[in-house]
């Protein structure tokens, strides 16, 4: 299903240090067509350059992102090789879009307002946060459709416990926001009529922050997930000396022992 050539797949806004990435493909549930990634790798890409200092993710309509747009994969299935070719392009560009959101220099928070399934589940579980309305819902169904949702599962087990993880893959069932906020796949849960102004919030005090720490901090936090303890340990103490000679530290250590607020450079 191709989305028209007038229609914008990802609407960008800016209010201060935020930048609000806004899906916007409600008539196609959000699905992640190959476009509609296509849009969300640019505006993340352009993003990481840019001024801003927390970047939002959300969708318009009822549902966040339903994930992989099937009709368009299955069209492929009468290319000369069955579409195993388009499939692995759709995957490789899959994944490279959800590891840009988490080697993205800025905080990536999911505003979901809906429903996100399959790789729209594996969307929320990559970024660093996630706030869900309490109308959310998130499955990973693909074993119900003979197709196990192999790559969501790469994201959703570095986000919950593996039995949980397990239980979502194993069953396909949908879990309620709640239910997904039990199991650490969203930060919290709030009234649908504040999920923007609750999000935005976050956002703003997390872009008041200082922008190297911050930067430091996010990518020393997903490098170290990978490390065995000891070499965790070495890796972090080596970023941690190097984050001290920072100026933003030098301005914030001094700030707090002379019982000021920090000026941050730049």
């Amino acid at each position: 299903m191709n989305a028209p050539v007038s229609e914008q797949l990802v609407l960008s806004a800016r209010d201060g240090a935020v930048l609000r990435l806004v899906m916007n493909r409600a008539q196609a549930r959000n699905a992640l067509s190959r476009a509609m990634m296509g849009a969300l790798q640019s505006a993340l890409d352009d993003a990481a350059k840019d001024d801003s200092r927390a970047i939002i993710l959300a969708a318009e309509g009822p549902v966040f992102s339903a994930g992989h747009d099937l009709k368009e994969m299955t069209a492929r299935r009468a290319d000369a090789d069955e579409g195993k070719a388009a499939f692995a392009e759709i995957f490789a560009q899959c994944s490279r879009l959800m590891q840009t959101i988490v080697r993205c220099p800025k905080p990536v928070i999911a505003e979901v307002q809906g429903i996100a399934t399959a790789a729209g589940c594996q969307l929320v579980a990559s970024c660093d946060l996630a706030i869900a309305s309490s109308s959310a819902q998130f499955a990973t169904p693909g074993v119900n459709i003979g197709l196990f949702c192999s790559t969501p599962m790469v994201a959703l087990s570095r986000n919950v416990s593996r039995k949980h993880a397990m239980e979502m893959l194993l069953t396909g069932e949908m879990i309620s926001a709640d239910d997904a906020a039990r199991v650490g796949l969203v930060n919290r849960v709030v009234a649908p009529d504040v999920l923007y102004p609750h999000v935005m919030r976050l956002a703003q005090k997390i872009a008041a922050k200082p922008r190297a720490t911050v930067k430091i901090g996010k990518e020393a936090f997903y490098q170290q997930l990978e490390m065995p303890l000891a070499e965790a340990y070495d890796y972090a103490s080596r970023v941690m000396t190097e984050n001290m000679l920072n100026a933003e530290a030098t301005e914030g250590i001094c700030a707090f022992v002379e019982k000021r607020d920090p000026k941050w450079p730049g």
